[in-house]
């Protein structure tokens, strides 16, 4: 089944509603698109780019095959194929991907060395709202007592407690990228001091990103001391490789509260769960773990000061819209020749 070739053949890896695929298809005639939903992973909710477990039949895993073959572009990782991709899809030059944290799953694939003529791009950006509403959710509900306040409604039982207000308490964020840049707004609008912690800060304005105060990562441990909120947003790489354990966790204020949107990779499961337990820490509001999904017996789902999110925290309802508006601009460049937005460095897995 022979595809007439324009200069570009673009292949749909994941779930997309049809008008977001119409939008894209109307960038340039240029690009031939490969929309066929029924040979992807179908969905479970919006904006889901994994999808329900999925097994193709035979015919249609002919087809699905020969279009990886053709495919110039590919609008996110083709999961079903996941090491074989480099050798069913010999042409493809570009892969926008759905998320932003990618680094991992370049790694275990080893896509930068075995594509070496293939860029890829990541989401970044197209979460930045979502993943920082979550942050302030989980700081608002630690500082007012909702978890305390669900309990005791689920007990019928009418006891006043206190909470505490934000202003003037200290947000440390590390990892002060797009998402880290709204928390620490967010917190600025609260009244918060907010400090940051950067890989390279070289001549960067703290005030330009809503810092009061901004540091590399060799200053991490003298931020942890005043960390009374402490929010996780770095990438997952062997620097970042559980750089919060015992000996950090014990650098906290008392109380402190952390929250992970990063990766759960970047804390020491079993030391944060005993400094849950001790008291030595407040909360902590989790939304990625080393483990995914949760097992079952993770002491995580029972403490009582741990708010348990399933890797939901960037969802949204609007996210396709998002990563439409992104890869149309990603599109356009890529046709003009132009550098694309959030191109991948497998040196720095980000």
């Amino acid at each position: 089944m022979p595809i007439d070739p324009p200069p570009y053949n673009l292949l749909f890896a994941s779930y997309l509603e049809p008008d977001h695929v119409e939008t894209i298809r109307r960038v340039d005639d240029r690009v031939a698109v490969f929309y066929e939903p029924d040979l992807v992973p179908p969905p479970r909710y919006a904006a889901d780019h994994v999808g329900d477990p999925f097994e193709r039949a035979p015919e249609q895993d002919a087809r699905w095959r020969h279009l990886l073959s053709h495919a110039h572009i590919l609008f996110d990782f083709d999961r079903t194929y996941k090491h074989d991709l480099p050798d069913l899809a010999p042409n493809l030059r570009w892969i926008q991907t759905t998320s932003a944290g990618i680094g991992q799953y370049m790694a275990q694939t080893d896509y930068a060395r075995r594509m070496p003529e293939t860029i890829f791009t990541t989401a970044s950006g197209v979460h930045t709202q979502p993943l920082a509403e979550f942050c302030l959710m989980a700081i608002l509900a630690f500082s007012r007592g909702l978890l305390q306040m669900l309990d005791l409604q689920h007990q019928r039982r009418w006891e006043r407690f206190a909470g505490t207000d934000l202003a003037g308490r200290t947000l440390a964020v590390v990892g002060v990228g797009a998402i880290g840049r709204e928390v620490a707004r967010l917190g600025q609008a609260l009244g918060m001091r907010v400090l940051g912690v950067k890989r390279r800060t070289a001549g960067v304005d703290p005030a330009s990103l809503h810092l009061d105060e901004l540091y590399g990562p060799e200053a991490l441990h003298a931020v942890l001391r005043q960390a009374e909120f402490l929010v996780l947003i770095t990438p997952h790489t062997p620097e970042t490789e559980k750089m919060i354990g015992a000996e950090e966790l014990a650098l906290l204020p008392e109380g402190a509260i952390v929250i992970n949107v990063g990766r759960g990779g970047l804390i020491d499961e079993p030391a944060l769960v005993e400094a849950l337990r001790s008291g030595r820490l407040g909360g902590a509001g989790l939304d990625v773990f080393e483990r995914e999904p949760l097992p079952e017996n993770s002491p995580l789902w029972t403490l009582p000061n741990v708010l348990v999110s399933p890797h939901s925290g960037s969802t949204s309802d609007r996210e396709n819209s998002r990563l439409t508006d992104l890869f149309c601009e990603n599109l356009r460049r890529f046709l003009a020749g132009q550098p694309l937005l959030n191109v991948f460095d497998p040196e720095w897995l980000y």
